[in-house]
């Protein structure tokens, strides 16, 4: 399937979705109710034989399966949204890959850095298209914050502190799945689940830290055994700092980042950008002043931007699905969900270790290994339970 060739119907992208759970459902949803004009649903797999059965009533004209293998040989799809527990995104990438498919993946990408650099390795090989699901990049408050950084209006950005804890997810949350909250099964808690969007935000804003030093509670809130508090302390060679603030367990929590940099100081809160604009430079006004305590003078400024929002997770899918079709460069690149992940691969090395962790060399094998022995040495057993939830209101 070459750029601009797919086999559905009006030159349409015939998308498979695997994993008919929370996330699975709402991008069915989209498809099917006709908000991604250059898509059309064109099979469903998910190894639940209840949800088999959902989706079958839901969707009774499009072909449903119970193995993802199946559906990739099938000839139904053009690409596949991955939309399952995150330890499986990888492996059927990667699968996928194999059978010609193009595949955009929901975050994470995966749970460690050591798999999905086999994931990158495969679409690497692939001459298809490879994204992920981080909607977030469509919202037009983060875009212009990108543009102001790029064009340099911030000048050198000193510290950056993010306080995100308006994820509040209750007990009923994490029972309400046998996967949910535990190494085994999810590979974490609120970085894995909750903070991949931040945490790509991030590195899309800021670069990639060259230092991570972390501390985290594990269970502090609830009874779980991966981690629903965290602060987290970045460092970049070029002398900027950061903190990273997140929990499960606050109501109703922040939703909060600050720039303190040359220029002032940019916060962004309530969907709303707010630069506190320095006439000058902090540095150029520390040359010339002569008073002891003289500052220089500051304008608020309320940044004009689009508060809507943005398209969220239909932007995204109409993005992948011009990528297929006209070939143009795709705004979350698959590649891309390794760096937020070594992000929160690093604050839990780190949280786990006592150790600050060097990023630009990010030691997979010794994560991999922590991860094992916290896997093996899990006490914990789980009630079955298959709740789908609505994620609609979430990020």
């Amino acid at each position: 399937m070459e750029k601009g060739h797919v086999k559905g119907a009006d030159n349409k992208v015939r998308l498979g979705v695997i994993g008919f759970g929370n996330m699975g459902t709402g991008h069915a949803g989209n498809v099917a109710g006709g908000k991604v004009p250059d898509m059309v649903l064109g099979a469903i797999c998910d190894i639940s034989p209840a949800r088999q059965e959902a989706a079958r009533r839901q969707y009774p004209e499009v072909p449903v399966f119970g193995d993802a293998g199946e559906m990739f040989c099938s000839g139904l799809c053009d690409a596949v949204i991955i939309a399952t527990p995150h330890y499986d995104h990888p492996g059927l990438a990667i699968d996928a890959f194999r059978h010609g498919l193009h595949v955009i993946t929901e975050k994470p990408a995966g749970v460690h850095t050591k798999q999905v650099k086999e994931m990158n390795a495969a679409a690497a090989q692939s001459d298809k298209k490879f994204g992920i699901m981080y909607n977030q990049r469509t919202n037009p408050v983060y875009q212009k914050l990108r543009e102001m950084i790029r064009k340099g209006e911030l000048g050198h950005i000193k510290r950056i502190t993010w306080i995100i804890t308006d994820w509040y997810r209750p007990q009923a949350y994490h029972d309400s799945s046998t996967w949910r909250s535990t190494w085994k099964t999810e590979g974490g808690g609120a970085l894995i689940n909750q903070n991949p969007h931040q945490l790509d935000l991030w590195q899309w804003l800021f670069g990639m830290p060259d230092r991570i030093f972390a501390k985290a509670s594990f269970g502090k809130y609830y009874d779980i055994e991966v981690e629903d508090d965290v602060m987290a302390f970045f460092e970049y060679d070029n002398g900027t700092t950061g903190e990273y603030i997140t929990s499960t367990g606050e109501v109703p929590g922040t939703n909060r980042l600050e720039i303190a940099c040359d220029m002032g100081k940019v916060v962004v809160e309530h969907n709303r950008i707010l630069f506190h604009r320095n006439v000058i430079s902090e540095r150029e006004h520390n040359k010339i002043n002569q008073e002891p305590f003289g500052k220089p003078e500051c304008w608020e400024c309320s940044i004009p931007a689009d508060f809507s929002g943005g398209p969220q997770h239909v932007g995204i899918l109409k993005d992948f699905a011009s990528g297929i079709l006209r070939g143009t460069e795709l705004l979350a690149k698959g590649e891309d969900g390794i760096l937020g992940l070594t992000i929160s691969n690093a604050i839990h090395l780190s949280a786990w270790t006592g150790e600050t962790v060097d990023v630009k060399n990010f030691p997979d094998e010794r994560f991999y290994e922590l991860l094992q022995e916290k896997i093996r040495t899990s006490t914990v057993v789980k009630k079955e339970s298959q709740v789908v939830v609505d994620n609609s209101k979430t990020y």
